[in-house]
């Protein structure tokens, strides 16, 4: 049986590939035999176990520059993964415009540059895989979330146009949209012992409900959906997207 997970002789680009989630999809496809190129505004590390490049992916002069640099090098690009996001915490009322625009320019308008510059190496091979990372607070609102929650949407919304235009050329776009997850991110937000296990039980008073699983996301547990959108097993699957969430949004 041949393995639909063996990404031998395949590269991998993945944005976010300094912490979290996008570090741990990068090292999965490392794993699985990818030629891995990751990008993120900077890694901690004097060791990864693959190719990486620091990049801000909300400039677009950096992302069209630095693009067809990588492509000179590496022309094939078999699968993209748009792993970079940020949070911005507050009310309506107290979230800055500059941080409701910085969201935006992130975690859709990243994708976006990124999608942009490589749309035209993807249609010449008439072959790839884009899988971009969102949220479940993209299906959900969230308090003291508005910037993250909408920016998240609009990334999804924007997966969703990729993958109507790109169809024709056999080009895959889906969408994962994690939960809570025990990433840097998350842990951002936990300010006591408690945390995780009030994460888990849910805040009715701010309408957010619990985790029916009864347990925390792992960065592993998301980057095998990643992986599944990547591979062959999802290659009559686009346009879509898998709400990695332990059933914390329901039947949203």
């Amino acid at each position: 049986m041949i393995n639909s997970l063996d990404f031998s002789g395949k590269t991998v680009w993945v944005t976010g590939a300094g912490r979290g989630i996008g570090l741990e999809v990068a090292n999965q496809f490392v794993s699985l035999g990818a030629k891995v190129i990751g990008f993120d505004l900077s890694f901690d590390h004097e060791f990864y176990g693959f190719d990486y490049v620091t990049l801000d992916i909300s400039n677009e002069e950096a992302v069209s520059r630095i693009v067809p640099e990588v492509l000179s090098d590496f022309p094939r690009l078999d699968v993209l993964v748009n792993g970079a996001g940020i949070l911005r915490l507050g009310s309506l009322e107290e979230t800055s415009f500059e941080d409701f625009k910085h969201c935006f320019n992130v975690n859709a308008g990243g994708a976006f540059l990124m999608i942009k510059h490589t749309t035209p190496t993807f249609k010449g091979q008439k072959s790839g895989a884009i899988v971009t990372i969102s949220s479940n607070a993209a299906k959900v609102p969230r308090q003291n979330m508005a910037a993250y929650c909408a920016s998240k949407a609009a990334l999804s919304a924007l997966s969703h146009t990729a993958g109507l235009e790109l169809a024709p050329y056999g080009i895959r776009c889906n969408l994962v949209c994690p939960g809570s997850t025990d990433t840097p991110m998350q842990r951002m937000l936990w300010t006591n012992d408690d945390a995780e296990q009030n994460t888990i039980k849910g805040f009715p008073e701010e309408y957010k409900l619990g985790i029916p699983l009864g347990k925390i996301a792992k960065p592993s547990d998301i980057a095998q959906v990643v992986l599944f959108f990547a591979s062959d097993m999802s290659n009559h699957i686009t346009m879509q997207d898998v709400v990695v969430d332990g059933g914390a949004t329901l039947n949203v």
